[in-house]
């Protein structure tokens, strides 16, 4: 029996993608629902489809996911969640395949480059495809001795491929951070503990307006944690920041840095808060 909307949640890329194994690290409990593309899995929430939507925002590594920043402002979804998840390439190849009989090696953009050192040393020719569970789905179907893909443990028992090499990648620290979207926002208050509040803004066409809308922040103590700038519709001259803040807007200090920053700007959406990741207070830890 097919499980309701409550017990899905949706996910960019083919069965074993990073991005399955995100959602159901996170939500053990609930179905995971492959979908071809972001849109797709935005559109799985609105529709009622899925509860909530995994999306890969940034990496440690290869930085910020193309096309994100553009979809969140106008999904109408709101960001519930956020989970940190430790990525581990695996080279898969066919039952039986031997290294040297290996040319190529497949995968999505991302994944090739965060395994260089390791495709240099097996002097493989690295091949980018669209993801990195189909991938290793085209491999099974294909049965090419040889290729090799780059994929996660979950795509080789979801295709029956052998893992050739183990955590292939060149970073220990190879971490996505992913957020949950839902169709509604996440009820949190200032004493359940720390939140992130996460938003889009666009500054007025005036000198210094960027500093003076980020001042706020600065004099009344609020963390931000995410600056990332991009272009509007291919212009130049329309520029959008995404923002990630430690704090409630509930919170005297932060309202305060919020109405500067509306202030000086001719747009700003507000996409979440929620509680921020036990992963972070692990990380302060680490750094001391």
């Amino acid at each position: 029996m097919a499980k309701s909307r409550l017990h899905r949640i949706a996910f960019q890329g083919e069965p074993g993608a990073n991005s399955h194994l995100a959602a159901l690290d996170a939500y053990p409990r609930m179905e995971a629902l492959a979908c071809p593309t972001f849109e797709d899995a935005l559109a799985a929430v609105k529709s009622g489809v899925a509860k909530f939507a995994m999306i890969p925002i940034e990496n440690s590594v290869a930085g910020r996911v193309a096309d994100i920043h553009h979809l969140l402002p106008h999904s109408s979804l709101h960001i519930v969640a956020e989970h940190f998840e430790r990525v581990r390439h695996q080279l898969l190849t066919l039952p039986g395949v031997k290294l040297p009989e290996l040319k190529t090696v497949h995968s999505h953009v991302m994944a090739l480059g965060q395994c260089r050192n390791a495709i240099r040393a097996l002097k493989l020719k690295p091949v980018a495809e669209a993801d990195t569970a189909g991938a290793a789905r085209h491999l099974r179907e294909s049965g090419d001795r040889s290729s090799a893909v780059i994929a996660s443990k979950l795509a080789a028992e979801i295709y029956g491929l052998k893992i050739a090499r183990a955590d292939i990648e060149d970073a220990e620290h190879n971490t996505t951070r992913f957020i949950v979207l839902a169709t509604k926002p996440e009820r949190v208050r200032q004493s359940d503990g720390p939140v992130i509040t996460s938003f889009v803004f666009r500054v007025r066409n005036v000198p210094a307006a960027l500093y003076k809308a980020l001042g706020g922040f600065a004099t009344n103590g609020v963390n931000m944690t995410k600056l990332e700038s991009y272009q509007l519709e291919g212009s130049f001259n329309a520029t959008m920041f995404y923002a990630d803040i430690e704090g409630h807007p509930d919170e005297r200090l932060v309202k305060l840095a919020m109405e500067e920053l509306h202030f000086f700007s001719i747009e700003v959406t507000v996409l979440g808060t929620y509680p921020a990741s036990p992963f972070r207070a692990e990380l302060k830890a680490l750094e001391g």
